[in-house]
């Protein structure tokens, strides 16, 4: 009995221990300082642009990523490689409306991280992604160093309702096809 008793204090000390080492330090980052950058694609080219993060954070325990969560303002849409009165505004005003990410009824989305491990280059990180009122778990590769975060992903539009000019939906778009993936490529500073 005595044997039994000890070994179950000891299985709780050792548990107990292995719990007591999990505080996270949550890192904020500094959105300023931050950056995502945009770039779509269709068949006879393709347009670039910024969107700004509202607030975010990294969890590091022991210097390593284990979590975090974003908040992106979808209202803040921005076209880099269009000059005003050329069609910039107009760009803007589409990717802005119920045809791509409707701002207006979808004016955030998030990114939370739910899984981390550590790779040869950085950290494999999964994480839900949630656009215009859907989620869907995505996978990137993310760099972190002493105070940066960056990473550079493709994210599948369709599967976020956003359908407009996809040859995966739509027949007879020839050269107004526009690819399914856009790419965002996230640079934080903590």
């Amino acid at each position: 009995m005595k044997k039994k008793i000890t070994t179950a204090l000891l299985a709780l000390i050792v548990t107990t221990g292995a719990f007591a080492n999990t505080n996270p330090i949550l890192k904020k980052v500094i959105v300023k300082e931050s950056s995502i950058n945009w770039t779509g694609k269709k068949v006879l080219g393709q347009h670039n642009g910024t969107i700004d993060l509202v607030s975010g954070s990294l969890e590091m325990e022991d210097d390593k990523l284990v979590g975090g969560n974003f908040v992106v303002d979808m209202t803040t849409i921005a076209v880099t490689d269009l000059k005003a009165g050329e069609g910039k505004e107009k760009l803007e005003g589409h990717l802005n409306s119920p045809d791509f990410f409707d701002t207006a009824n979808h004016n955030e989305a998030t990114f939370t991280i739910t899984e981390v491990t550590e790779s040869a280059t950085g950290y494999n990180v999964v994480g839900d992604l949630t656009i215009k009122g859907h989620t869907e778990s995505v996978s990137v590769n993310m760099v972190v160093t002493e105070n940066t975060a960056t990473t550079t992903f493709d994210v599948d539009r369709t599967k976020y309702g956003v359908r407009y000019g996809s040859a995966s939906f739509f027949d007879n778009l020839k050269d107004n096809a526009i690819s399914d993936n856009f790419e965002l490529a996230v640079n934080l500073t903590f």
